[in-house]
């Protein structure tokens, strides 16, 4: 739920962001500046809502007995690392397109003879990748078969360029077809609103804040969920839904009002 709610802050938190980024041309610090007081706002109350529901569980448990471990640690590795993120913070805040700047950066820490290019290439989830290309393969089917003039007459009729609305619908839209798709197809009805500037952040917003509204809703989520389960930690849906949907509408609630003030 934290890394949902804190992916709302930056045009590199998430997927989602970053193609609303190059589709917005919002500057990276403009729009740091508007959503991140959102994401502290929203990672605030992910700690009162757990703290609330499960204060019993938190008063009474006993930390788990844990073997002691030892880490091996390549500061050089780790202090190239540390430079990069450092340079490329500094690149996105100056105004140079996070694609470019990602590149730049990426280029120089695959500069190295310490680490084989196979277990950088053993990291990768093909999988998951695989996944992706298949929902843009179905939000495009969708787009064309969907995004007609009837359903733009629709769309009109619902006065989309109102937040309140933009962000409800973005976030029905997120739960149903994940938010990376749901930004896909609303891309035709933002460029046609009179303000796109605040209708990308609405959709910025409420796609990110929207995947905690149920286990499968983001995936962070099932990453969580998948990791949780192989240290023999079960996390069920309706455990999830009892914090994510009082929360998802806390947050979308809170985040909607902010963005029309």
């Amino acid at each position: 739920m934290a890394s949902n709610i804190g992916s709302t802050a930056t045009i590199t938190g998430n997927p989602q962001n970053m193609m609303i980024g190059s589709f917005s041309q919002i500057p990276y610090a403009e729009f740091a500046a508007t959503l991140a007081p959102v994401a502290l706002a929203g990672l605030v109350l992910t700690v009162v809502l757990i703290g609330l529901l499960y204060r019993r569980t938190l008063s009474n448990g006993t930390a788990p007995e844990t073997m002691p471990t030892t880490i091996q640690i390549d500061r050089v590795m780790g202090w190239k690392a540390v430079v990069a993120s450092v340079l490329l913070l500094g690149l996105l805040f100056a105004g140079l397109p996070p694609a470019k700047a990602a590149i730049i950066i990426g280029a120089l820490l695959l500069l190295t003879r310490r680490i084989e290019s196979q277990r950088v290439y053993a990291e990768i989830d093909w999988s998951l990748l695989l996944m992706f290309a298949g929902l843009f393969i179905i939000v495009a089917g969708a787009e064309h078969t969907l995004l007609n003039r009837d359903f733009a007459t629709a769309v009109t009729a619902i006065h989309l360029d109102r937040i309140p609305v933009l962000s409800g619908l973005t976030a029905v839209i997120s739960n149903l077809v994940s938010n990376v798709p749901a930004v896909l197809l609303l891309k035709p009805l933002v460029v046609s609103l009179p303000d796109q500037r605040s209708a990308w952040l609405t959709v910025a917003m409420a796609s990110t804040l929207a995947g905690n509204f149920t286990l499968i809703g983001s995936i962070a989520n099932l990453i969580v969920v998948q990791g949780a389960a192989a240290n023999g930690i079960k996390v069920g849906f309706w455990d999830y839904f009892r914090v994510g949907a009082p929360l998802t509408l806390l947050t979308l609630a809170a985040g909607t009002l902010w963005l029309s003030i």
